[in-house]
C-alpha cells in the first residue's frame, strides 16, 4: 500500500548564515569630516556608531579641515579609517571633495562628526538606493539635546540646529535636498554634476552663511542635470545629531534664521525663485500657520510656553523673510548699478 510521504517544511536557515548576509557589506563609503579637538568625544562616538552597523560599509574615511592636532591624534587612535587631510580649499565644501574624490564605493554618505547613527542607518540607506531613478537619499537627522530643549523653541525651527524639523515628510518621499548632517549620492551623481560649491559652504561667504545652501544649490543642480530623477527622503535612515546648550538660545535661534535668509536669497540668484523656493513656500504657507493655531490653543489650556512658541514661529519668520528681502533687494541694486 503506497502511502503518502509526510510534508516536510524547508528548513530553517543556518543563524550563522543568516548573521553573515546581514553584516555582507554595502557598496557605501562614509565619510565623516571634522574640523575641531573639541568634538573629540562626538567624533569617537560617530565614528563607533559606524562600526556598528547591520551593513557595514565598503570603507569609513574622515577628512580633518584645518587642525593638524586633530589629524595627528586621529591617526594615532583610530584603526583601521581612511584619514585624510583636507586637500581643496578650507571649509566642509573642500573637506567633502576631498572625501569624495578618495572614496572607492558606489554610493557616499555623509555624516556629521556629531551625529550618531542608528544601527540600521547604511541598511536604509542602500535599501533606497535600489531605484536607479534615484540620485541621493536624506536620512532622518533626530536632534539629541545636551539638556532638554527649551521650552519656547518650536519643532517646526529645528532646521535651525540643522535637525529634521515638523513638517517634513514622515515616509519616504522625494524631496528637493538632504540635511548635510545625513546624507547620502551616487558617487557618479557628484562626479557628473561637479563638487559642492564652496561659496555656498562653510568658510568664506560660508561665514555668513553658515553653509545653510550647500547641500540645497549642488541638488538643484544634479536634479537639473539628471531629468526625471531625484533626491529621496527615507526617514528610516536615521541619526541623532548633538545639540548642544549653546545653540538652544534665543541668540542663536535669531542669528541662524538671518543666515538662513541671507542663504535663500543668493541661493535663488543662482537657481530662480522656483526651485530655490519650492520648500519654502509650502512650509510659510501651510505648516508655519497650523503650527502658529496649535500653539494657541495650547496657550489657552493653560500652558503658556506654547505662546512662547507660536511668538517664536512669528519671529523666526520674519527675520528669515527680512533678511531674504533685504539681500536680495541689495543683489539686484548691485546688479542695475553695474550695468
Amino acid at each position: 500500500m503506497a502511502t503518502v510521504s509526510e510534508r516536510r517544511d524547508a528548513p530553517e536557515p543556518e543563524p550563522e548564515r543568516t548573521e553573515a548576509l546581514s553584516r555582507a557589506r554595502t557598496d557605501i563609503s562614509v565619510i565623516v569630516c571634522a574640523f575641531t579637538m573639541d568634538r573629540w568625544g562626538d567624533l569617537t562616538a560617530a565614528l563607533a556608531s559606524v562600526r556598528r552597523q547591520t551593513r557595514p560599509p565598503r570603507e569609513l574615511i574622515l577628512v580633518v579641515d584645518r587642525s593638524s592636532e586633530l589629524l595627528e591624534r586621529a591617526r594615532e587612535t583610530f584603526a583601521g579609517i581612511r584619514i585624510l587631510a583636507n586637500r581643496h580649499a578650507d571649509g566642509l565644501s573642500g573637506a567633502r571633495q576631498t572625501g569624495a574624490e578618495a572614496a572607492r564605493g558606489s554610493i557616499l554618505a555623509y555624516l556629521d562628526d556629531d551625529a550618531v547613527a542608528e544601527p540600521e542607518w547604511l541598511a536604509e540607506l542602500e535599501l533606497a538606493h535600489r531605484d536607479e531613478s534615484v540620485l541621493g537619499v536624506g536620512g532622518q537627522v533626530a536632534p539629541r539635546w545636551v539638556g532638554n530643549a527649551p521650552r519656547w523653541f518650536p519643532p517646526e525651527f529645528n532646521w535651525v540646529v540643522g535637525c529634521s524639523y515638523d513638517g517634513m515628510p514622515t515616509e519616504r518621499a522625494p524631496i528637493r535636498n538632504p540635511i548635510g548632517a545625513n546624507m547620502a549620492v551616487r558617487a557618479e551623481v557628484l562626479r557628473h554634476s561637479g563638487q559642492f560649491e564652496s561659496a555656498f559652504g562653510r568658510t568664506g561667504v560660508g561665514d555668513l552663511l553658515g553653509g545653510t545652501a550647500e547641500e540645497t544649490e549642488f541638488c538643484i543642480r544634479a536634479a537639473r542635470l539628471h531629468p526625471g530623477k531625484y533626491f529621496l527622503y527615507s526617514p528610516d535612515a536615521k541619526v541623532h545629531h548633538t545639540v548642544v546648550p549653546a545653540r538652544g538660545t534665543w541668540r542663536y535661534f535669531v542669528r541662524r534664521c538671518r543666515v538662513e535668509g541671507r542663504a535663500k536669497a543668493m541661493l535663488t540668484r543662482v537657481a530662480g525663485s522656483e526651485l530655490g523656493l519650492a520648500s519654502e513656500r509650502a512650509y510659510v504657507r501651510s505648516v508655519l500657520p497650523r503650527a502658529i493655531l496649535r500653539e494657541l490653543r495650547v496657550a489657552a489650556g493653560g500652558e503658556l510656553a506654547g505662546l512662547a512658541r507660536a511668538a517664536a514661529i512669528v519671529a523666526g519668520l520674519a527675520v528669515t523673510s527680512w533678511q531674504y528681502l533685504l539681500v536680495s533687494g541689495s543683489c539686484r541694486l548691485r546688479a542695475a548699478l553695474s550695468r
